[in-house]
């Protein structure tokens, strides 16, 4: 049988190996993969992504009041056309401007029955139009949305918190035990909640240029974030010093950086974990450390533990 060694050895396989085959390239290709597949490496792109995400979704600084997001829409005599999806995936995205400028020129009000990132199956309802629209197509309105396999983050910012957040949740499992992960995972969560908190979330609700109402959809408000952002990870890191610790740092430092408008729902979420490790923690000195604030997890001086040594 012929070996590897004897391969390498044979003449004929060396006079073409080397016009086929490039090792340095080789070589450099697997450290590149395998660099960009380490969870920090791909915790940091998404973080990234979603950052411009985020920005594009929510041009506008925050103005210091909440806009009315997902206020059910009330319209007398309820909807006069109801049209269905004739195709069956995820919403990934619609065209505001396009619907807007459909429901001006059919002189009514549209209205996006799912939400960006839903999953909707063939006849289900898509659209609801109010006082008249009867001149616009079922083709026309269908062609404004866009419709896929699986969520993309296109429109979606929430959809990269969920991402991050599966990732965390997979790390904490008793099959991986990886609390560092999760911790890099509250990392861009905690830089992403700065970025959503610092922007003017949409209202769900579109006028055309006389002041009509035109369109209405529904959109997530602070409180869908900063739940999305929390509640799986407290939940499944519950017993982790290293996570608790990490999350109690970025709910702190929330509470100090955003609005003060926004920090109410912090101060909330910051009151859950602390009643969790009191719950969770039976040792003393366990339930002393993971009571106090970390940015490393475990590491770094809390500020708790500096605190104390100034006292």
């Amino acid at each position: 049988m012929q070996t590897e060694a004897f391969r390498f050895g044979n003449a004929v396989v060396d006079d073409w190996e080397g016009r086929v085959n490039s090792w340095p390239l080789d070589e450099g290709l697997i450290d590149y993969v395998g660099k960009s597949l380490r969870p920090v490496s791909l915790l940091t792109r998404i973080g990234r992504e979603a950052q411009d995400v985020i920005r594009s979704v929510y041009p506008r600084p925050f103005g210091g009041t909440e806009a009315a997001t997902n206020v059910a829409l009330v319209v007398d005599g309820g909807p006069s056309r109801t049209i269905v999806s004739g195709r069956t995936g995820v919403v990934l995205a619609f065209d505001v401007a396009g619907l807007v400028d459909l429901a001006r020129r059919g002189d009514c009000l549209i209205e996006l029955v799912p939400q960006v990132g839903e999953f909707i199956a063939e006849g289900d309802p898509l659209f609801r139009l109010y006082h008249g629209g009867d001149g616009i197509g079922n083709h026309a309105l269908n062609q404004a949305v866009a419709l896929g396999p699986e969520r993309t983050m296109e429109q979606d910012p929430e959809f990269a918190f969920r991402i991050i957040v599966d990732i965390a949740a997979k790390a904490l499992s008793p099959a991986i035990n990886d609390p560092t992960t999760a911790v890099l995972a509250l990392d861009q969560i905690h830089a992403l909640l700065r970025g959503v908190a610092s922007r003017q979330l949409d209202s769900g609700r579109v006028q055309d240029g006389a002041g009509q109402l035109r369109l209405a959809y529904r959109t997530p408000d602070w409180e869908d974030f900063v739940s999305l952002a929390t509640t799986e990870i407290r939940q499944f890191g519950r017993g982790s010093i290293q996570v608790v610790r990490r999350m109690r740092a970025m709910l702190e430092n929330l509470i100090e950086a955003v609005p003060p408008s926004r920090a109410a729902l912090l101060r909330a979420e910051l009151e859950l974990l602390s009643h969790g490790v009191e719950r969770d923690f039976l040792d003393p000195e366990d339930r002393n450390r993971a009571a106090f604030a970390d940015s490393l997890g475990v590491g770094g001086t809390s500020r708790g533990q500096a605190a104390a040594a100034r006292s």
